[in-house]
C-alpha cells in the first residue's frame, strides 16, 4: 500500500496535465438488475477511462470517452452530411462524465480469469442502476489498483476540502465499497440470479504495482523535484487602496480562492473573509475582500469582473485586474445558498446602477429578476433539443487541410523561398468588415477604400476572385466604408459612408463600381440598417430597414427624392441610441440600444410587441434565429441568449414579436461569457481585455440553429446550442491565431466551416480545428496561418493586399 500511495501522489502532483490517471482501452455499460427496462445495455463498444481535474479545487471528474476506429468517424459524418444532426459525432453520444462523490459508491472487483471492472451508481436512473467499466485484458492490475486510489483520494478531497497527502487509512477507508457486489453486464444474466460473490481482491496487485513502478518511482521523484524548482505558482498582487464608503449593498463571509495559472486550478489563500460591496460615490461602487491578517484585494464593480454565480458549487468567480493591466481570477465560496443570494443581489444591484445610472429599488420586480437570472448558471428550456444534463469534455481533432488547396504564387514550387508570398502588405490598412453571400458562394472583405472577393471551393477552402481597389462616390470621392450588406441576390452591396451619415451607396458587383447614392432623409441620420427578411439577400427584394439613434424605419430605393418611407417611420422623443437590428424570416424586427434593451416587432411604423429589461451593458451587435425563437445580444464582455418563445400565460405558444410577454410568461436570459479562469488567461497571454465581435448564430433556410460564433482578440470562440441549452459548463470551443480577429461569420448553410478575417489574411477553417479551452490551447502559440489562407501572388499584391 505504500507504494501504491507514493504512485498517486506524483499523479496528484503534476498539476500541469489535466488529466490524471487513465485506463486507455475497454467497454463501458449500463446495468438495470432491477429495471424493467432491459437488463443491460452497452453504451461504448470501446472507450477510455479518465480521472480529470476540473479547475475547481478538489473537484474531480470521471472521464469515459469513446473511441472511434480508424476511419469510423469520418464514416460517420459521411451519413451525418452537411444537413445532419451536428452533434452526431459529439457530446453525449461520444462522452460520459461523472463528479467524484461519495454518493457514486466507486468500487472495483477482479474477477476470476483476471476480468478487471469498476462500477458506479447511475445517480439519475432508477434505484439500483450501475455503470460497469469492463477493462480490456490488456490492462494490467497494478493499473487498476492505481485508478481506483486516485479516485477513493479525489472522494476524499472533495468531501474534506484537504489535500489528498492530509488522508489516513482510516480516512480513505469510509470510500471503499468493496463490500457491495458488481453484477455481470453480461446481458445473458438473469437479474433475478443471486450475485455470485466476487473473489477478494488479490495481494498480487499491490506487489505488481510495486514491481512495475521502482524502476519508474525515482525518476518521477526527480522530474517532480525538478518541476516544482521551475514552476512559480500565481500570487496575489498587494490591495488597492480602499475608498470611503457611503452605504454597504452586500456583506458576507466566505473562503477565498485564486486561480493559479501554472497548475490550472483554484487554490485555497483564506478560509475566512469578508466581501464588503460598497456605494463610494454617485454611481460608483466597490468590491473589497479582508482575511483577518491582510486586505486580499479591492476594486471597482465593473462590467469586466465577468461575474459568475454558480449556486451548485455555492461559488462566486470573478476577474480582478491591477494597475498595471495584470488580469487575476478569484472564486468566493459560501457557506449556503442564502448566503450567496444575499451576495448575488447587493453586487448586482452596484453593477446594474452603476451602468444604468438608476437605482435598483426603482426597477420592477420582474426587471430585477431577469438581470438575476442573467448573471447565473440557468438551463433553458427547450423540450426539442433537451439533453441529459451531465458533464462533457469535447476535443475533436484538428483537422489538417490540404496545403495543396490553398492559393500559391505562380513560381511556387518545393524551394519557394517566404518573401515569394506575401501575406502581410503594408499599405497601411487592414480588413476590418466580412459580408458572406447567402445566393453565391462568394465572401467580400473590406479593406480601407478595396473590397477583396474570395470564392468558396468544393473542398472549403477560400479562393482569391477579384479585388475592388476603388471604393468611391459617384462623384469620384475615395471612402472606406464603416459598414456593407450585400443586397439583391448578392448582386449589389449597400454601403456606408461615415462622412456623409444620411445617405447610403449601392455598388454592382458584376462592374465593382459604386452606382448610385442614395439620400435616405434630410434630418435623420442612418446609423445602421439590416435585412427586410433574414433570407431577402437571396431574393429582388430592394426594401431594407435602417435606424438612427431614436428611429427605426424602411428605406426603398425605387422612391424619388428621399428613399425613407415616411408611413413606416417609428421614431421616439427620447434618446434611445439604438445600435442594431436583426430580422426573421417573416419580417419580425428586434432592435438593441447602447442602454442594453431590446425591443421586438411584429412590423414597422407601430409599438414594440416587447421590450426586454437593460443589463445595461450597450449592444453592440443583434442575430435572430430564423424562426424568430432565439434572439442573440453581443456585448463587449458577454453574449445574451434570450428564447422568444411563451411557455406559459394567455400567450402561450406565441413569439415575443407576436405577443407581448405576459407577468407570467417574461423570458428566461442566458449570458454566455467565457469562464473567469479562461478570462484571466486570455488577458494573460495578451495583455488586452475581452472585446467581442458581434456574435452569429449558422445560418442557412430550413437549418436548426446548432452553433454561435464570435471572436475577442486572436481568439474564435463558438459555443454549442445543445451545450448551452443544457447547461454544461464547458459549451464552447476556441482557436488562436498570431493576430487580432478582425471579423468572423459561418459559411453559409453550414455550421462546420468559419470564414475568419485577420488583419493581413482571410481563412475559411473547420470547426473541428476548434479547441477546449485549456492553458495548452489558450497559451499555445499558433503556427503561421498561411497555408489555410487565401495567399497572394506576386502580382495581386498591388491590387488585393489581402
Amino acid at each position: 500500500m505504500f507504494m501504491l500511495r507514493n504512485v498517486t501522489k506524483y499523479l496528484f502532483g503534476d498539476t500541469s496535465k489535466e488529466s490524471i490517471v487513465e485506463i486507455p482501452q475497454g467497454q463501458l455499460y449500463l446495468v438495470r438488475p432491477l429495471s424493467p427496462k432491459g437488463y443491460s445495455e452497452l453504451i461504448f463498444k470501446d472507450a477510455a477511462a479518465t480521472i480529470r481535474r476540473t479547475g475547481q479545487e478538489y473537484q474531480y471528474q470521471l472521464v469515459v470517452q469513446r473511441a472511434y476506429e480508424e476511419g469510423e468517424a469520418e464514416l460517420l459524418a459521411e451519413e451525418v452530411g452537411d444537413d445532419g444532426d451536428a452533434e452526431a459525432l459529439s457530446g453525449d453520444k461520444d462522452e460520459k462524465t461523472f463528479l467524484l462523490d461519495q454518493s457514486l459508491h466507486f468500487r472495483s472487483e477482479i474477477r476470476h480469469g483476471g476480468e478487471a471492472v469498476f462500477a458506479w451508481r447511475d445517480l439519475s436512473g432508477d434505484p439500483g442502476d450501475l455503470y460497469e467499466f469492463v477493462c480490456d485484458h490488456s490492462v494490467q492490475a497494478a493499473e487498476v489498483g492505481t485508478f481506483e486510489m486516485v479516485a477513493i483520494k479525489c472522494q476524499y478531497e472533495r468531501k474534506f476540502r484537504k489535500p489528498q497527502e492530509a488522508a489516513t487509512e482510516k480516512d480513505l477507508q469510509q470510500f471503499n465499497f468493496t463490500d457491495q457486489t458488481i453484477p455481470s453486464a453480461s446481458a445473458v444474466s438473469s437479474p433475478i440470479t443471486k450475485a455470485i460473490d466476487p473473489p477478494p481482491k488479490p495481494k498480487a496487485i499491490e506487489d505488481s504495482l510495486a514491481r512495475q513502478t521502482q524502476k519508474d518511482l525515482s525518476l518521477r521523484e526527480a522530474n517532480s523535484r525538478a518541476s516544482d524548482k521551475e514552476v512559480t505558482h500565481t500570487t496575489a498582487p498587494p490591495s488597492a487602496m480602499i475608498p470611503k464608503g457611503s452605504e454597504v449593498l452586500a456583506k458576507e463571509r466566505a473562503e477565498l480562492h485564486l486561480f493559479d495559472f501554472p497548475s490550472g486550478s483554484f487554490i485555497l489563500q483564506d478560509r475566512s473573509v469578508l466581501a464588503t460591496v460598497s456605494e463610494v460615490g454617485k454611481w460608483e461602487y466597490w468590491l473589497q475582500i479582508t482575511g483577518d491578517e491582510r486586505e486580499w484585494l479591492g476594486q471597482p464593480v465593473v462590467a469586466d469582473i465577468n461575474p459568475v454565480f454558480n449556486f451548485e458549487y455555492l461559488s462566486f468567480i470573478f476577474n480582478h485586474y491591477t494597475e498595471d493591466g495584470s488580469a487575476y481570477s478569484w472564486l468566493l465560496r459560501f457557506k449556503d445558498q442564502e448566503t450567496e443570494e444575499r451576495f448575488q443581489e447587493g453586487l448586482m444591484r452596484a453593477l446594474w446602477e452603476r451602468l444604468n445610472e438608476i437605482k435598483w429599488t426603482k426597477s420592477t420586480d420582474d426587471e430585477r429578476q431577469y438581470v438575476l437570472d442573467a448573471f447565473q448558471d440557468l438551463t433553458l428550456e427547450d423540450a426539442e433539443n433537451a439533453v441529459k444534463e451531465e458533464e462533457d469534455d469535447e476535443e475533436e481533432e484538428e483537422v489538417e487541410q490540404d496545403q495543396n488547396d490553398s492559393q500559391r504564387s505562380e513560381e511556387y514550387d518545393s524551394d519557394e523561398s517566404a518573401d515569394d508570398v506575401v501575406t502581410k502588405p503594408d499599405d497601411g490598412n487592414t480588413n476590418s468588415q466580412l459580408a458572406v453571400g447567402y445566393k453565391h458562394d462568394r465572401s467580400f472583405v473590406v479593406r480601407g477604400s478595396k473590397i477583396g472577393v474570395f470564392k468558396h471551393t468544393p473542398n472549403n477552402n477560400l479562393e482569391f476572385s477579384t479585388n475592388i481597389s476603388k471604393v468611391e462616390t459617384p462623384g469620384g470621392k475615395l471612402f472606406s466604408p464603416k459598414k456593407v450588406m450585400l443586397h439583391s441576390e448578392d448582386t449589389d452591396m449597400i454601403l456606408q459612408n461615415e462622412a456623409n451619415p444620411n445617405s447610403l451607396y449601392r455598388m454592382d458587383l458584376e462592374y465593382g463600381k459604386v452606382v448610385d447614392e442614395w439620400k435616405v432623409h434630410d434630418d435623420i441620420a442612418v446609423k445602421t440598417f439590416a435585412p427586410e427578411k433574414k433570407f431577402s439577400q437571396m431574393t429582388g427584394e430592394q426594401t431594407f430597414l435602417g435606424l438612427s439613434h431614436n428611429a427605426l424605419y424602411r428605406v426603398d430605393p425605387r422612391l424619388s427624392g428621399n428613399k425613407m418611407v415616411e408611413s413606416d417611420l417609428k421614431q421616439y422623443t427620447s434618446k434611445n441610441a439604438f445600435t442594431s437590428a436583426a430580422t426573421t424570416e417573416k419580417g419580425y424586427i428586434a432592435v438593441a440600444s447602447e442602454k442594453g434593451d431590446i425591443r421586438m416587432f411584429d412590423k414597422l411604423g407601430l409599438r414594440a410587441k416587447s421590450q426586454l429589461p437593460a443589463l445595461g451593458d450597450p449592444i453592440i451587435g443583434l442575430d435572430v434565429s430564423a424562426d424568430g425563437r432565439w434572439v442573440l445580444a453581443t456585448c463587449r464582455t458577454f453574449l445574451l441568449l434570450i428564447d422568444a418563445l411563451q411557455k406559459e400565460g394567455k400567450n402561450e405558444g406565441k413569439l415575443g414579436f407576436e405577443k407581448p410577454f405576459g407577468k407570467d410568461s417574461k423570458p428566461q436570459p442566458k449570458r454566455l461569457t467565457l469562464q473567469p479562469s479562461h478570462v484571466a488567461q486570455f488577458q494573460h497571454e495578451t495583455k488586452a481585455a475581452l472585446d467581442f465581435t458581434p456574435a452569429h448564430f449558422n445560418t442557412g433556410v430550413d437549418d436548426e440553429v446548432t452553433s454561435i460564433i464570435t471572436a475577442t482578440g486572436p481568439f474564435i470562440v463558438t459555443w454549442n446550442m445543445k451545450k448551452v441549452l443544457a447547461g454544461r459548463k464547458d459549451p464552447y470551443t476556441i482557436k488562436r491565431y498570431d493576430q487580432e480577429v478582425k471579423a468572423d461569420d459561418f459559411k453559409y448553410g453550414s455550421d462546420r466551416n468559419v470564414i475568419v478575417a485577420l488583419p493581413n489574411e482571410v481563412n475559411m477553417v473547420a470547426k473541428q480545428s476548434f479547441k477546449k479551452p485549456t492553458r495548452e490551447s489558450i497559451a499555445a502559440t499558433p503556427r503561421a496561418s498561411g497555408r489555410f489562407s487565401s495567399r497572394l501572388r506576386k502580382s495581386d499584391v498591388v491590387n488585393s493586399p489581402y
